[in-house]
């Protein structure tokens, strides 16, 4: 049996948001911890109003796994902003919770996202 390929994993950033380098740090963490190589992360550095529309850009940072959101961001404008996570514990954040980034990494080599 095939070996399943490595998730694509990408995070959007905005330079005027002050959280994107430590999602950077934690993504390429959570990464590692999964077995993948953080070195293979692709990042996005969305530079304005119209790539940001095209993108479907909720704010900054914003971590896919195959495409898909680490949090459902249903509903959410696009635009040059800071994202909001809601933590699992019901907090706010500038970063999402750790364990959904963890969740997403590993489920998305075997088709479960």
């Amino acid at each position: 049996m095939a070996a399943a390929a490595a998730p694509r994993v990408e995070i959007q950033w905005w330079e005027g948001c002050p959280s994107w380098e430590r999602a950077i740090a934690i993504l390429t963490e959570e990464m590692a911890a999964a077995g993948l190589d953080p070195g293979e992360l692709i990042v996005t550095e969305v530079v304005d109003e119209e790539q940001a529309e095209r993108l479907r850009f909720p704010g900054s940072p914003t971590i896919l796994v195959d495409g898909r959101d680490v949090q459902d961001n249903e509903g959410q404008p696009t635009g040059l902003t800071c994202r909001v996570y809601r933590l699992r514990d019901g907090r706010a954040s500038p970063l999402p919770d750790r364990a959904d980034i963890a969740a997403a990494l590993r489920a998305a080599p075997k088709g479960e996202l």
